[in-house]
């Protein structure tokens, strides 16, 4: 049986099985309050409950990595991760015969690349739109790998010369502070107004029903939302022309609307030669991306 382990800023997802097949599955809140040592607590507890053997142990964590080691680079969101040995710290516990700890982006492309959208597809891209913009490339099933501490960092794609970047305004907390600004000045009558109510977080949630009853307001941040990612992907296809580019994350869940305007879109940005560019696809395993892209490692 093999360990997939997601672990994130607010989220913490261990999995055990195979392939797709999930045979035990733990998740956690984080507690930022107790760091690094909180979330190693939960890991531990939950490898206690497991049913079988483990073989091996991969790991997506929500920051850069160092692949060879398994080490920990630094952690945005949580405290006492940099510098960390991870992958030494499973070891000990675990007694498996292969650890790998990965960036998270890259993870779930592997997931997505190997058992979901991208998996009749030789190059993948894939972009998650979560709280942030990250990427993963994979060909022929492999994670393509930069100089450590990581790469295919898109989100921090320049847009313009002063400093735009695409998670600056693609993410889901930009598009979220977005609704709730334009919300705040709609009439009363706007559907986007009423499906925001008081709501003061995830506003972006509201964008798809918004649009599909004929918002104006929703379609137009829709268009804006692809227009900029149309644009930033465009450099990947420049640079990597890669077979497919899912599109996965929280505000990928707004669904074919986005992924349609990014297909017409995408065109108008890169050179004639490469047109129509790559295919556009939805992310398909959900929530399980990482977990599941975990075991594959």
């Amino acid at each position: 049986m093999n360990l997939g382990i997601e672990i994130g800023g607010t989220k913490l997802q261990i999995v055990a099985g195979k392939g797709t097949a999930i045979q035990q599955n733990f998740r956690f809140s984080v507690d930022k309050s107790r760091g690094a040592a909180g979330i190693l607590a939960h890991i531990q507890k939950a490898i206690d409950q497991l049913s079988e053997p483990i073989q091996t142990v991969g790991v997506g964590f929500g920051g850069p990595v160092d692949t060879q080691t398994g080490r920990i680079a630094t952690s945005h969101q949580i405290e006492g991760w940099s510098g960390f040995g991870l992958a030494d710290w499973l070891r000990e516990r675990t007694a498996a015969e292969r650890i790998r700890v990965e960036n998270d982006a890259n993870v779930a492309a592997l997931g997505e690349a190997v058992h979901g959208a991208g998996r009749t597809f030789r190059q993948v891209f894939y972009v998650t739109l979560g709280s942030g913009v990250g990427g993963g490339l994979i060909v022929d099933g492999q994670i393509y790998h930069g100089m450590p501490p990581g790469e295919t960092e898109i989100g921090h794609i320049r847009l313009d010369k002063t400093g735009t970047t695409l998670e600056s305004v693609c993410s889901g907390w930009a598009v979220d502070q977005e609704v709730r600004r334009a919300a705040a000045e709609l009439p009363e009558s706007a559907i986007l107004k009423q499906l925001v109510g008081e709501h003061q977080t995830g506003e972006a949630r509201f964008l798809r029903a918004a649009f599909d009853q004929g918002d104006p307001t929703a379609r137009r941040i829709l268009e804006r939302i692809a227009d900029d990612l149309a644009f930033g992907l465009s450099h990947v296809v420049h640079l990597l022309h890669p077979d497919v580019i899912i599109l996965g994350g929280g505000l990928s869940l707004t669904g074919e609307p986005l992924r349609a305007a990014v297909e017409k879109i995408l065109p108008t940005y890169i050179m004639g030669a490469f047109q129509p560019g790559p295919a556009i696809r939805l992310a398909e395993l959900g929530e399980n991306v990482v977990p599941i892209g975990a075991l594959s490692l």
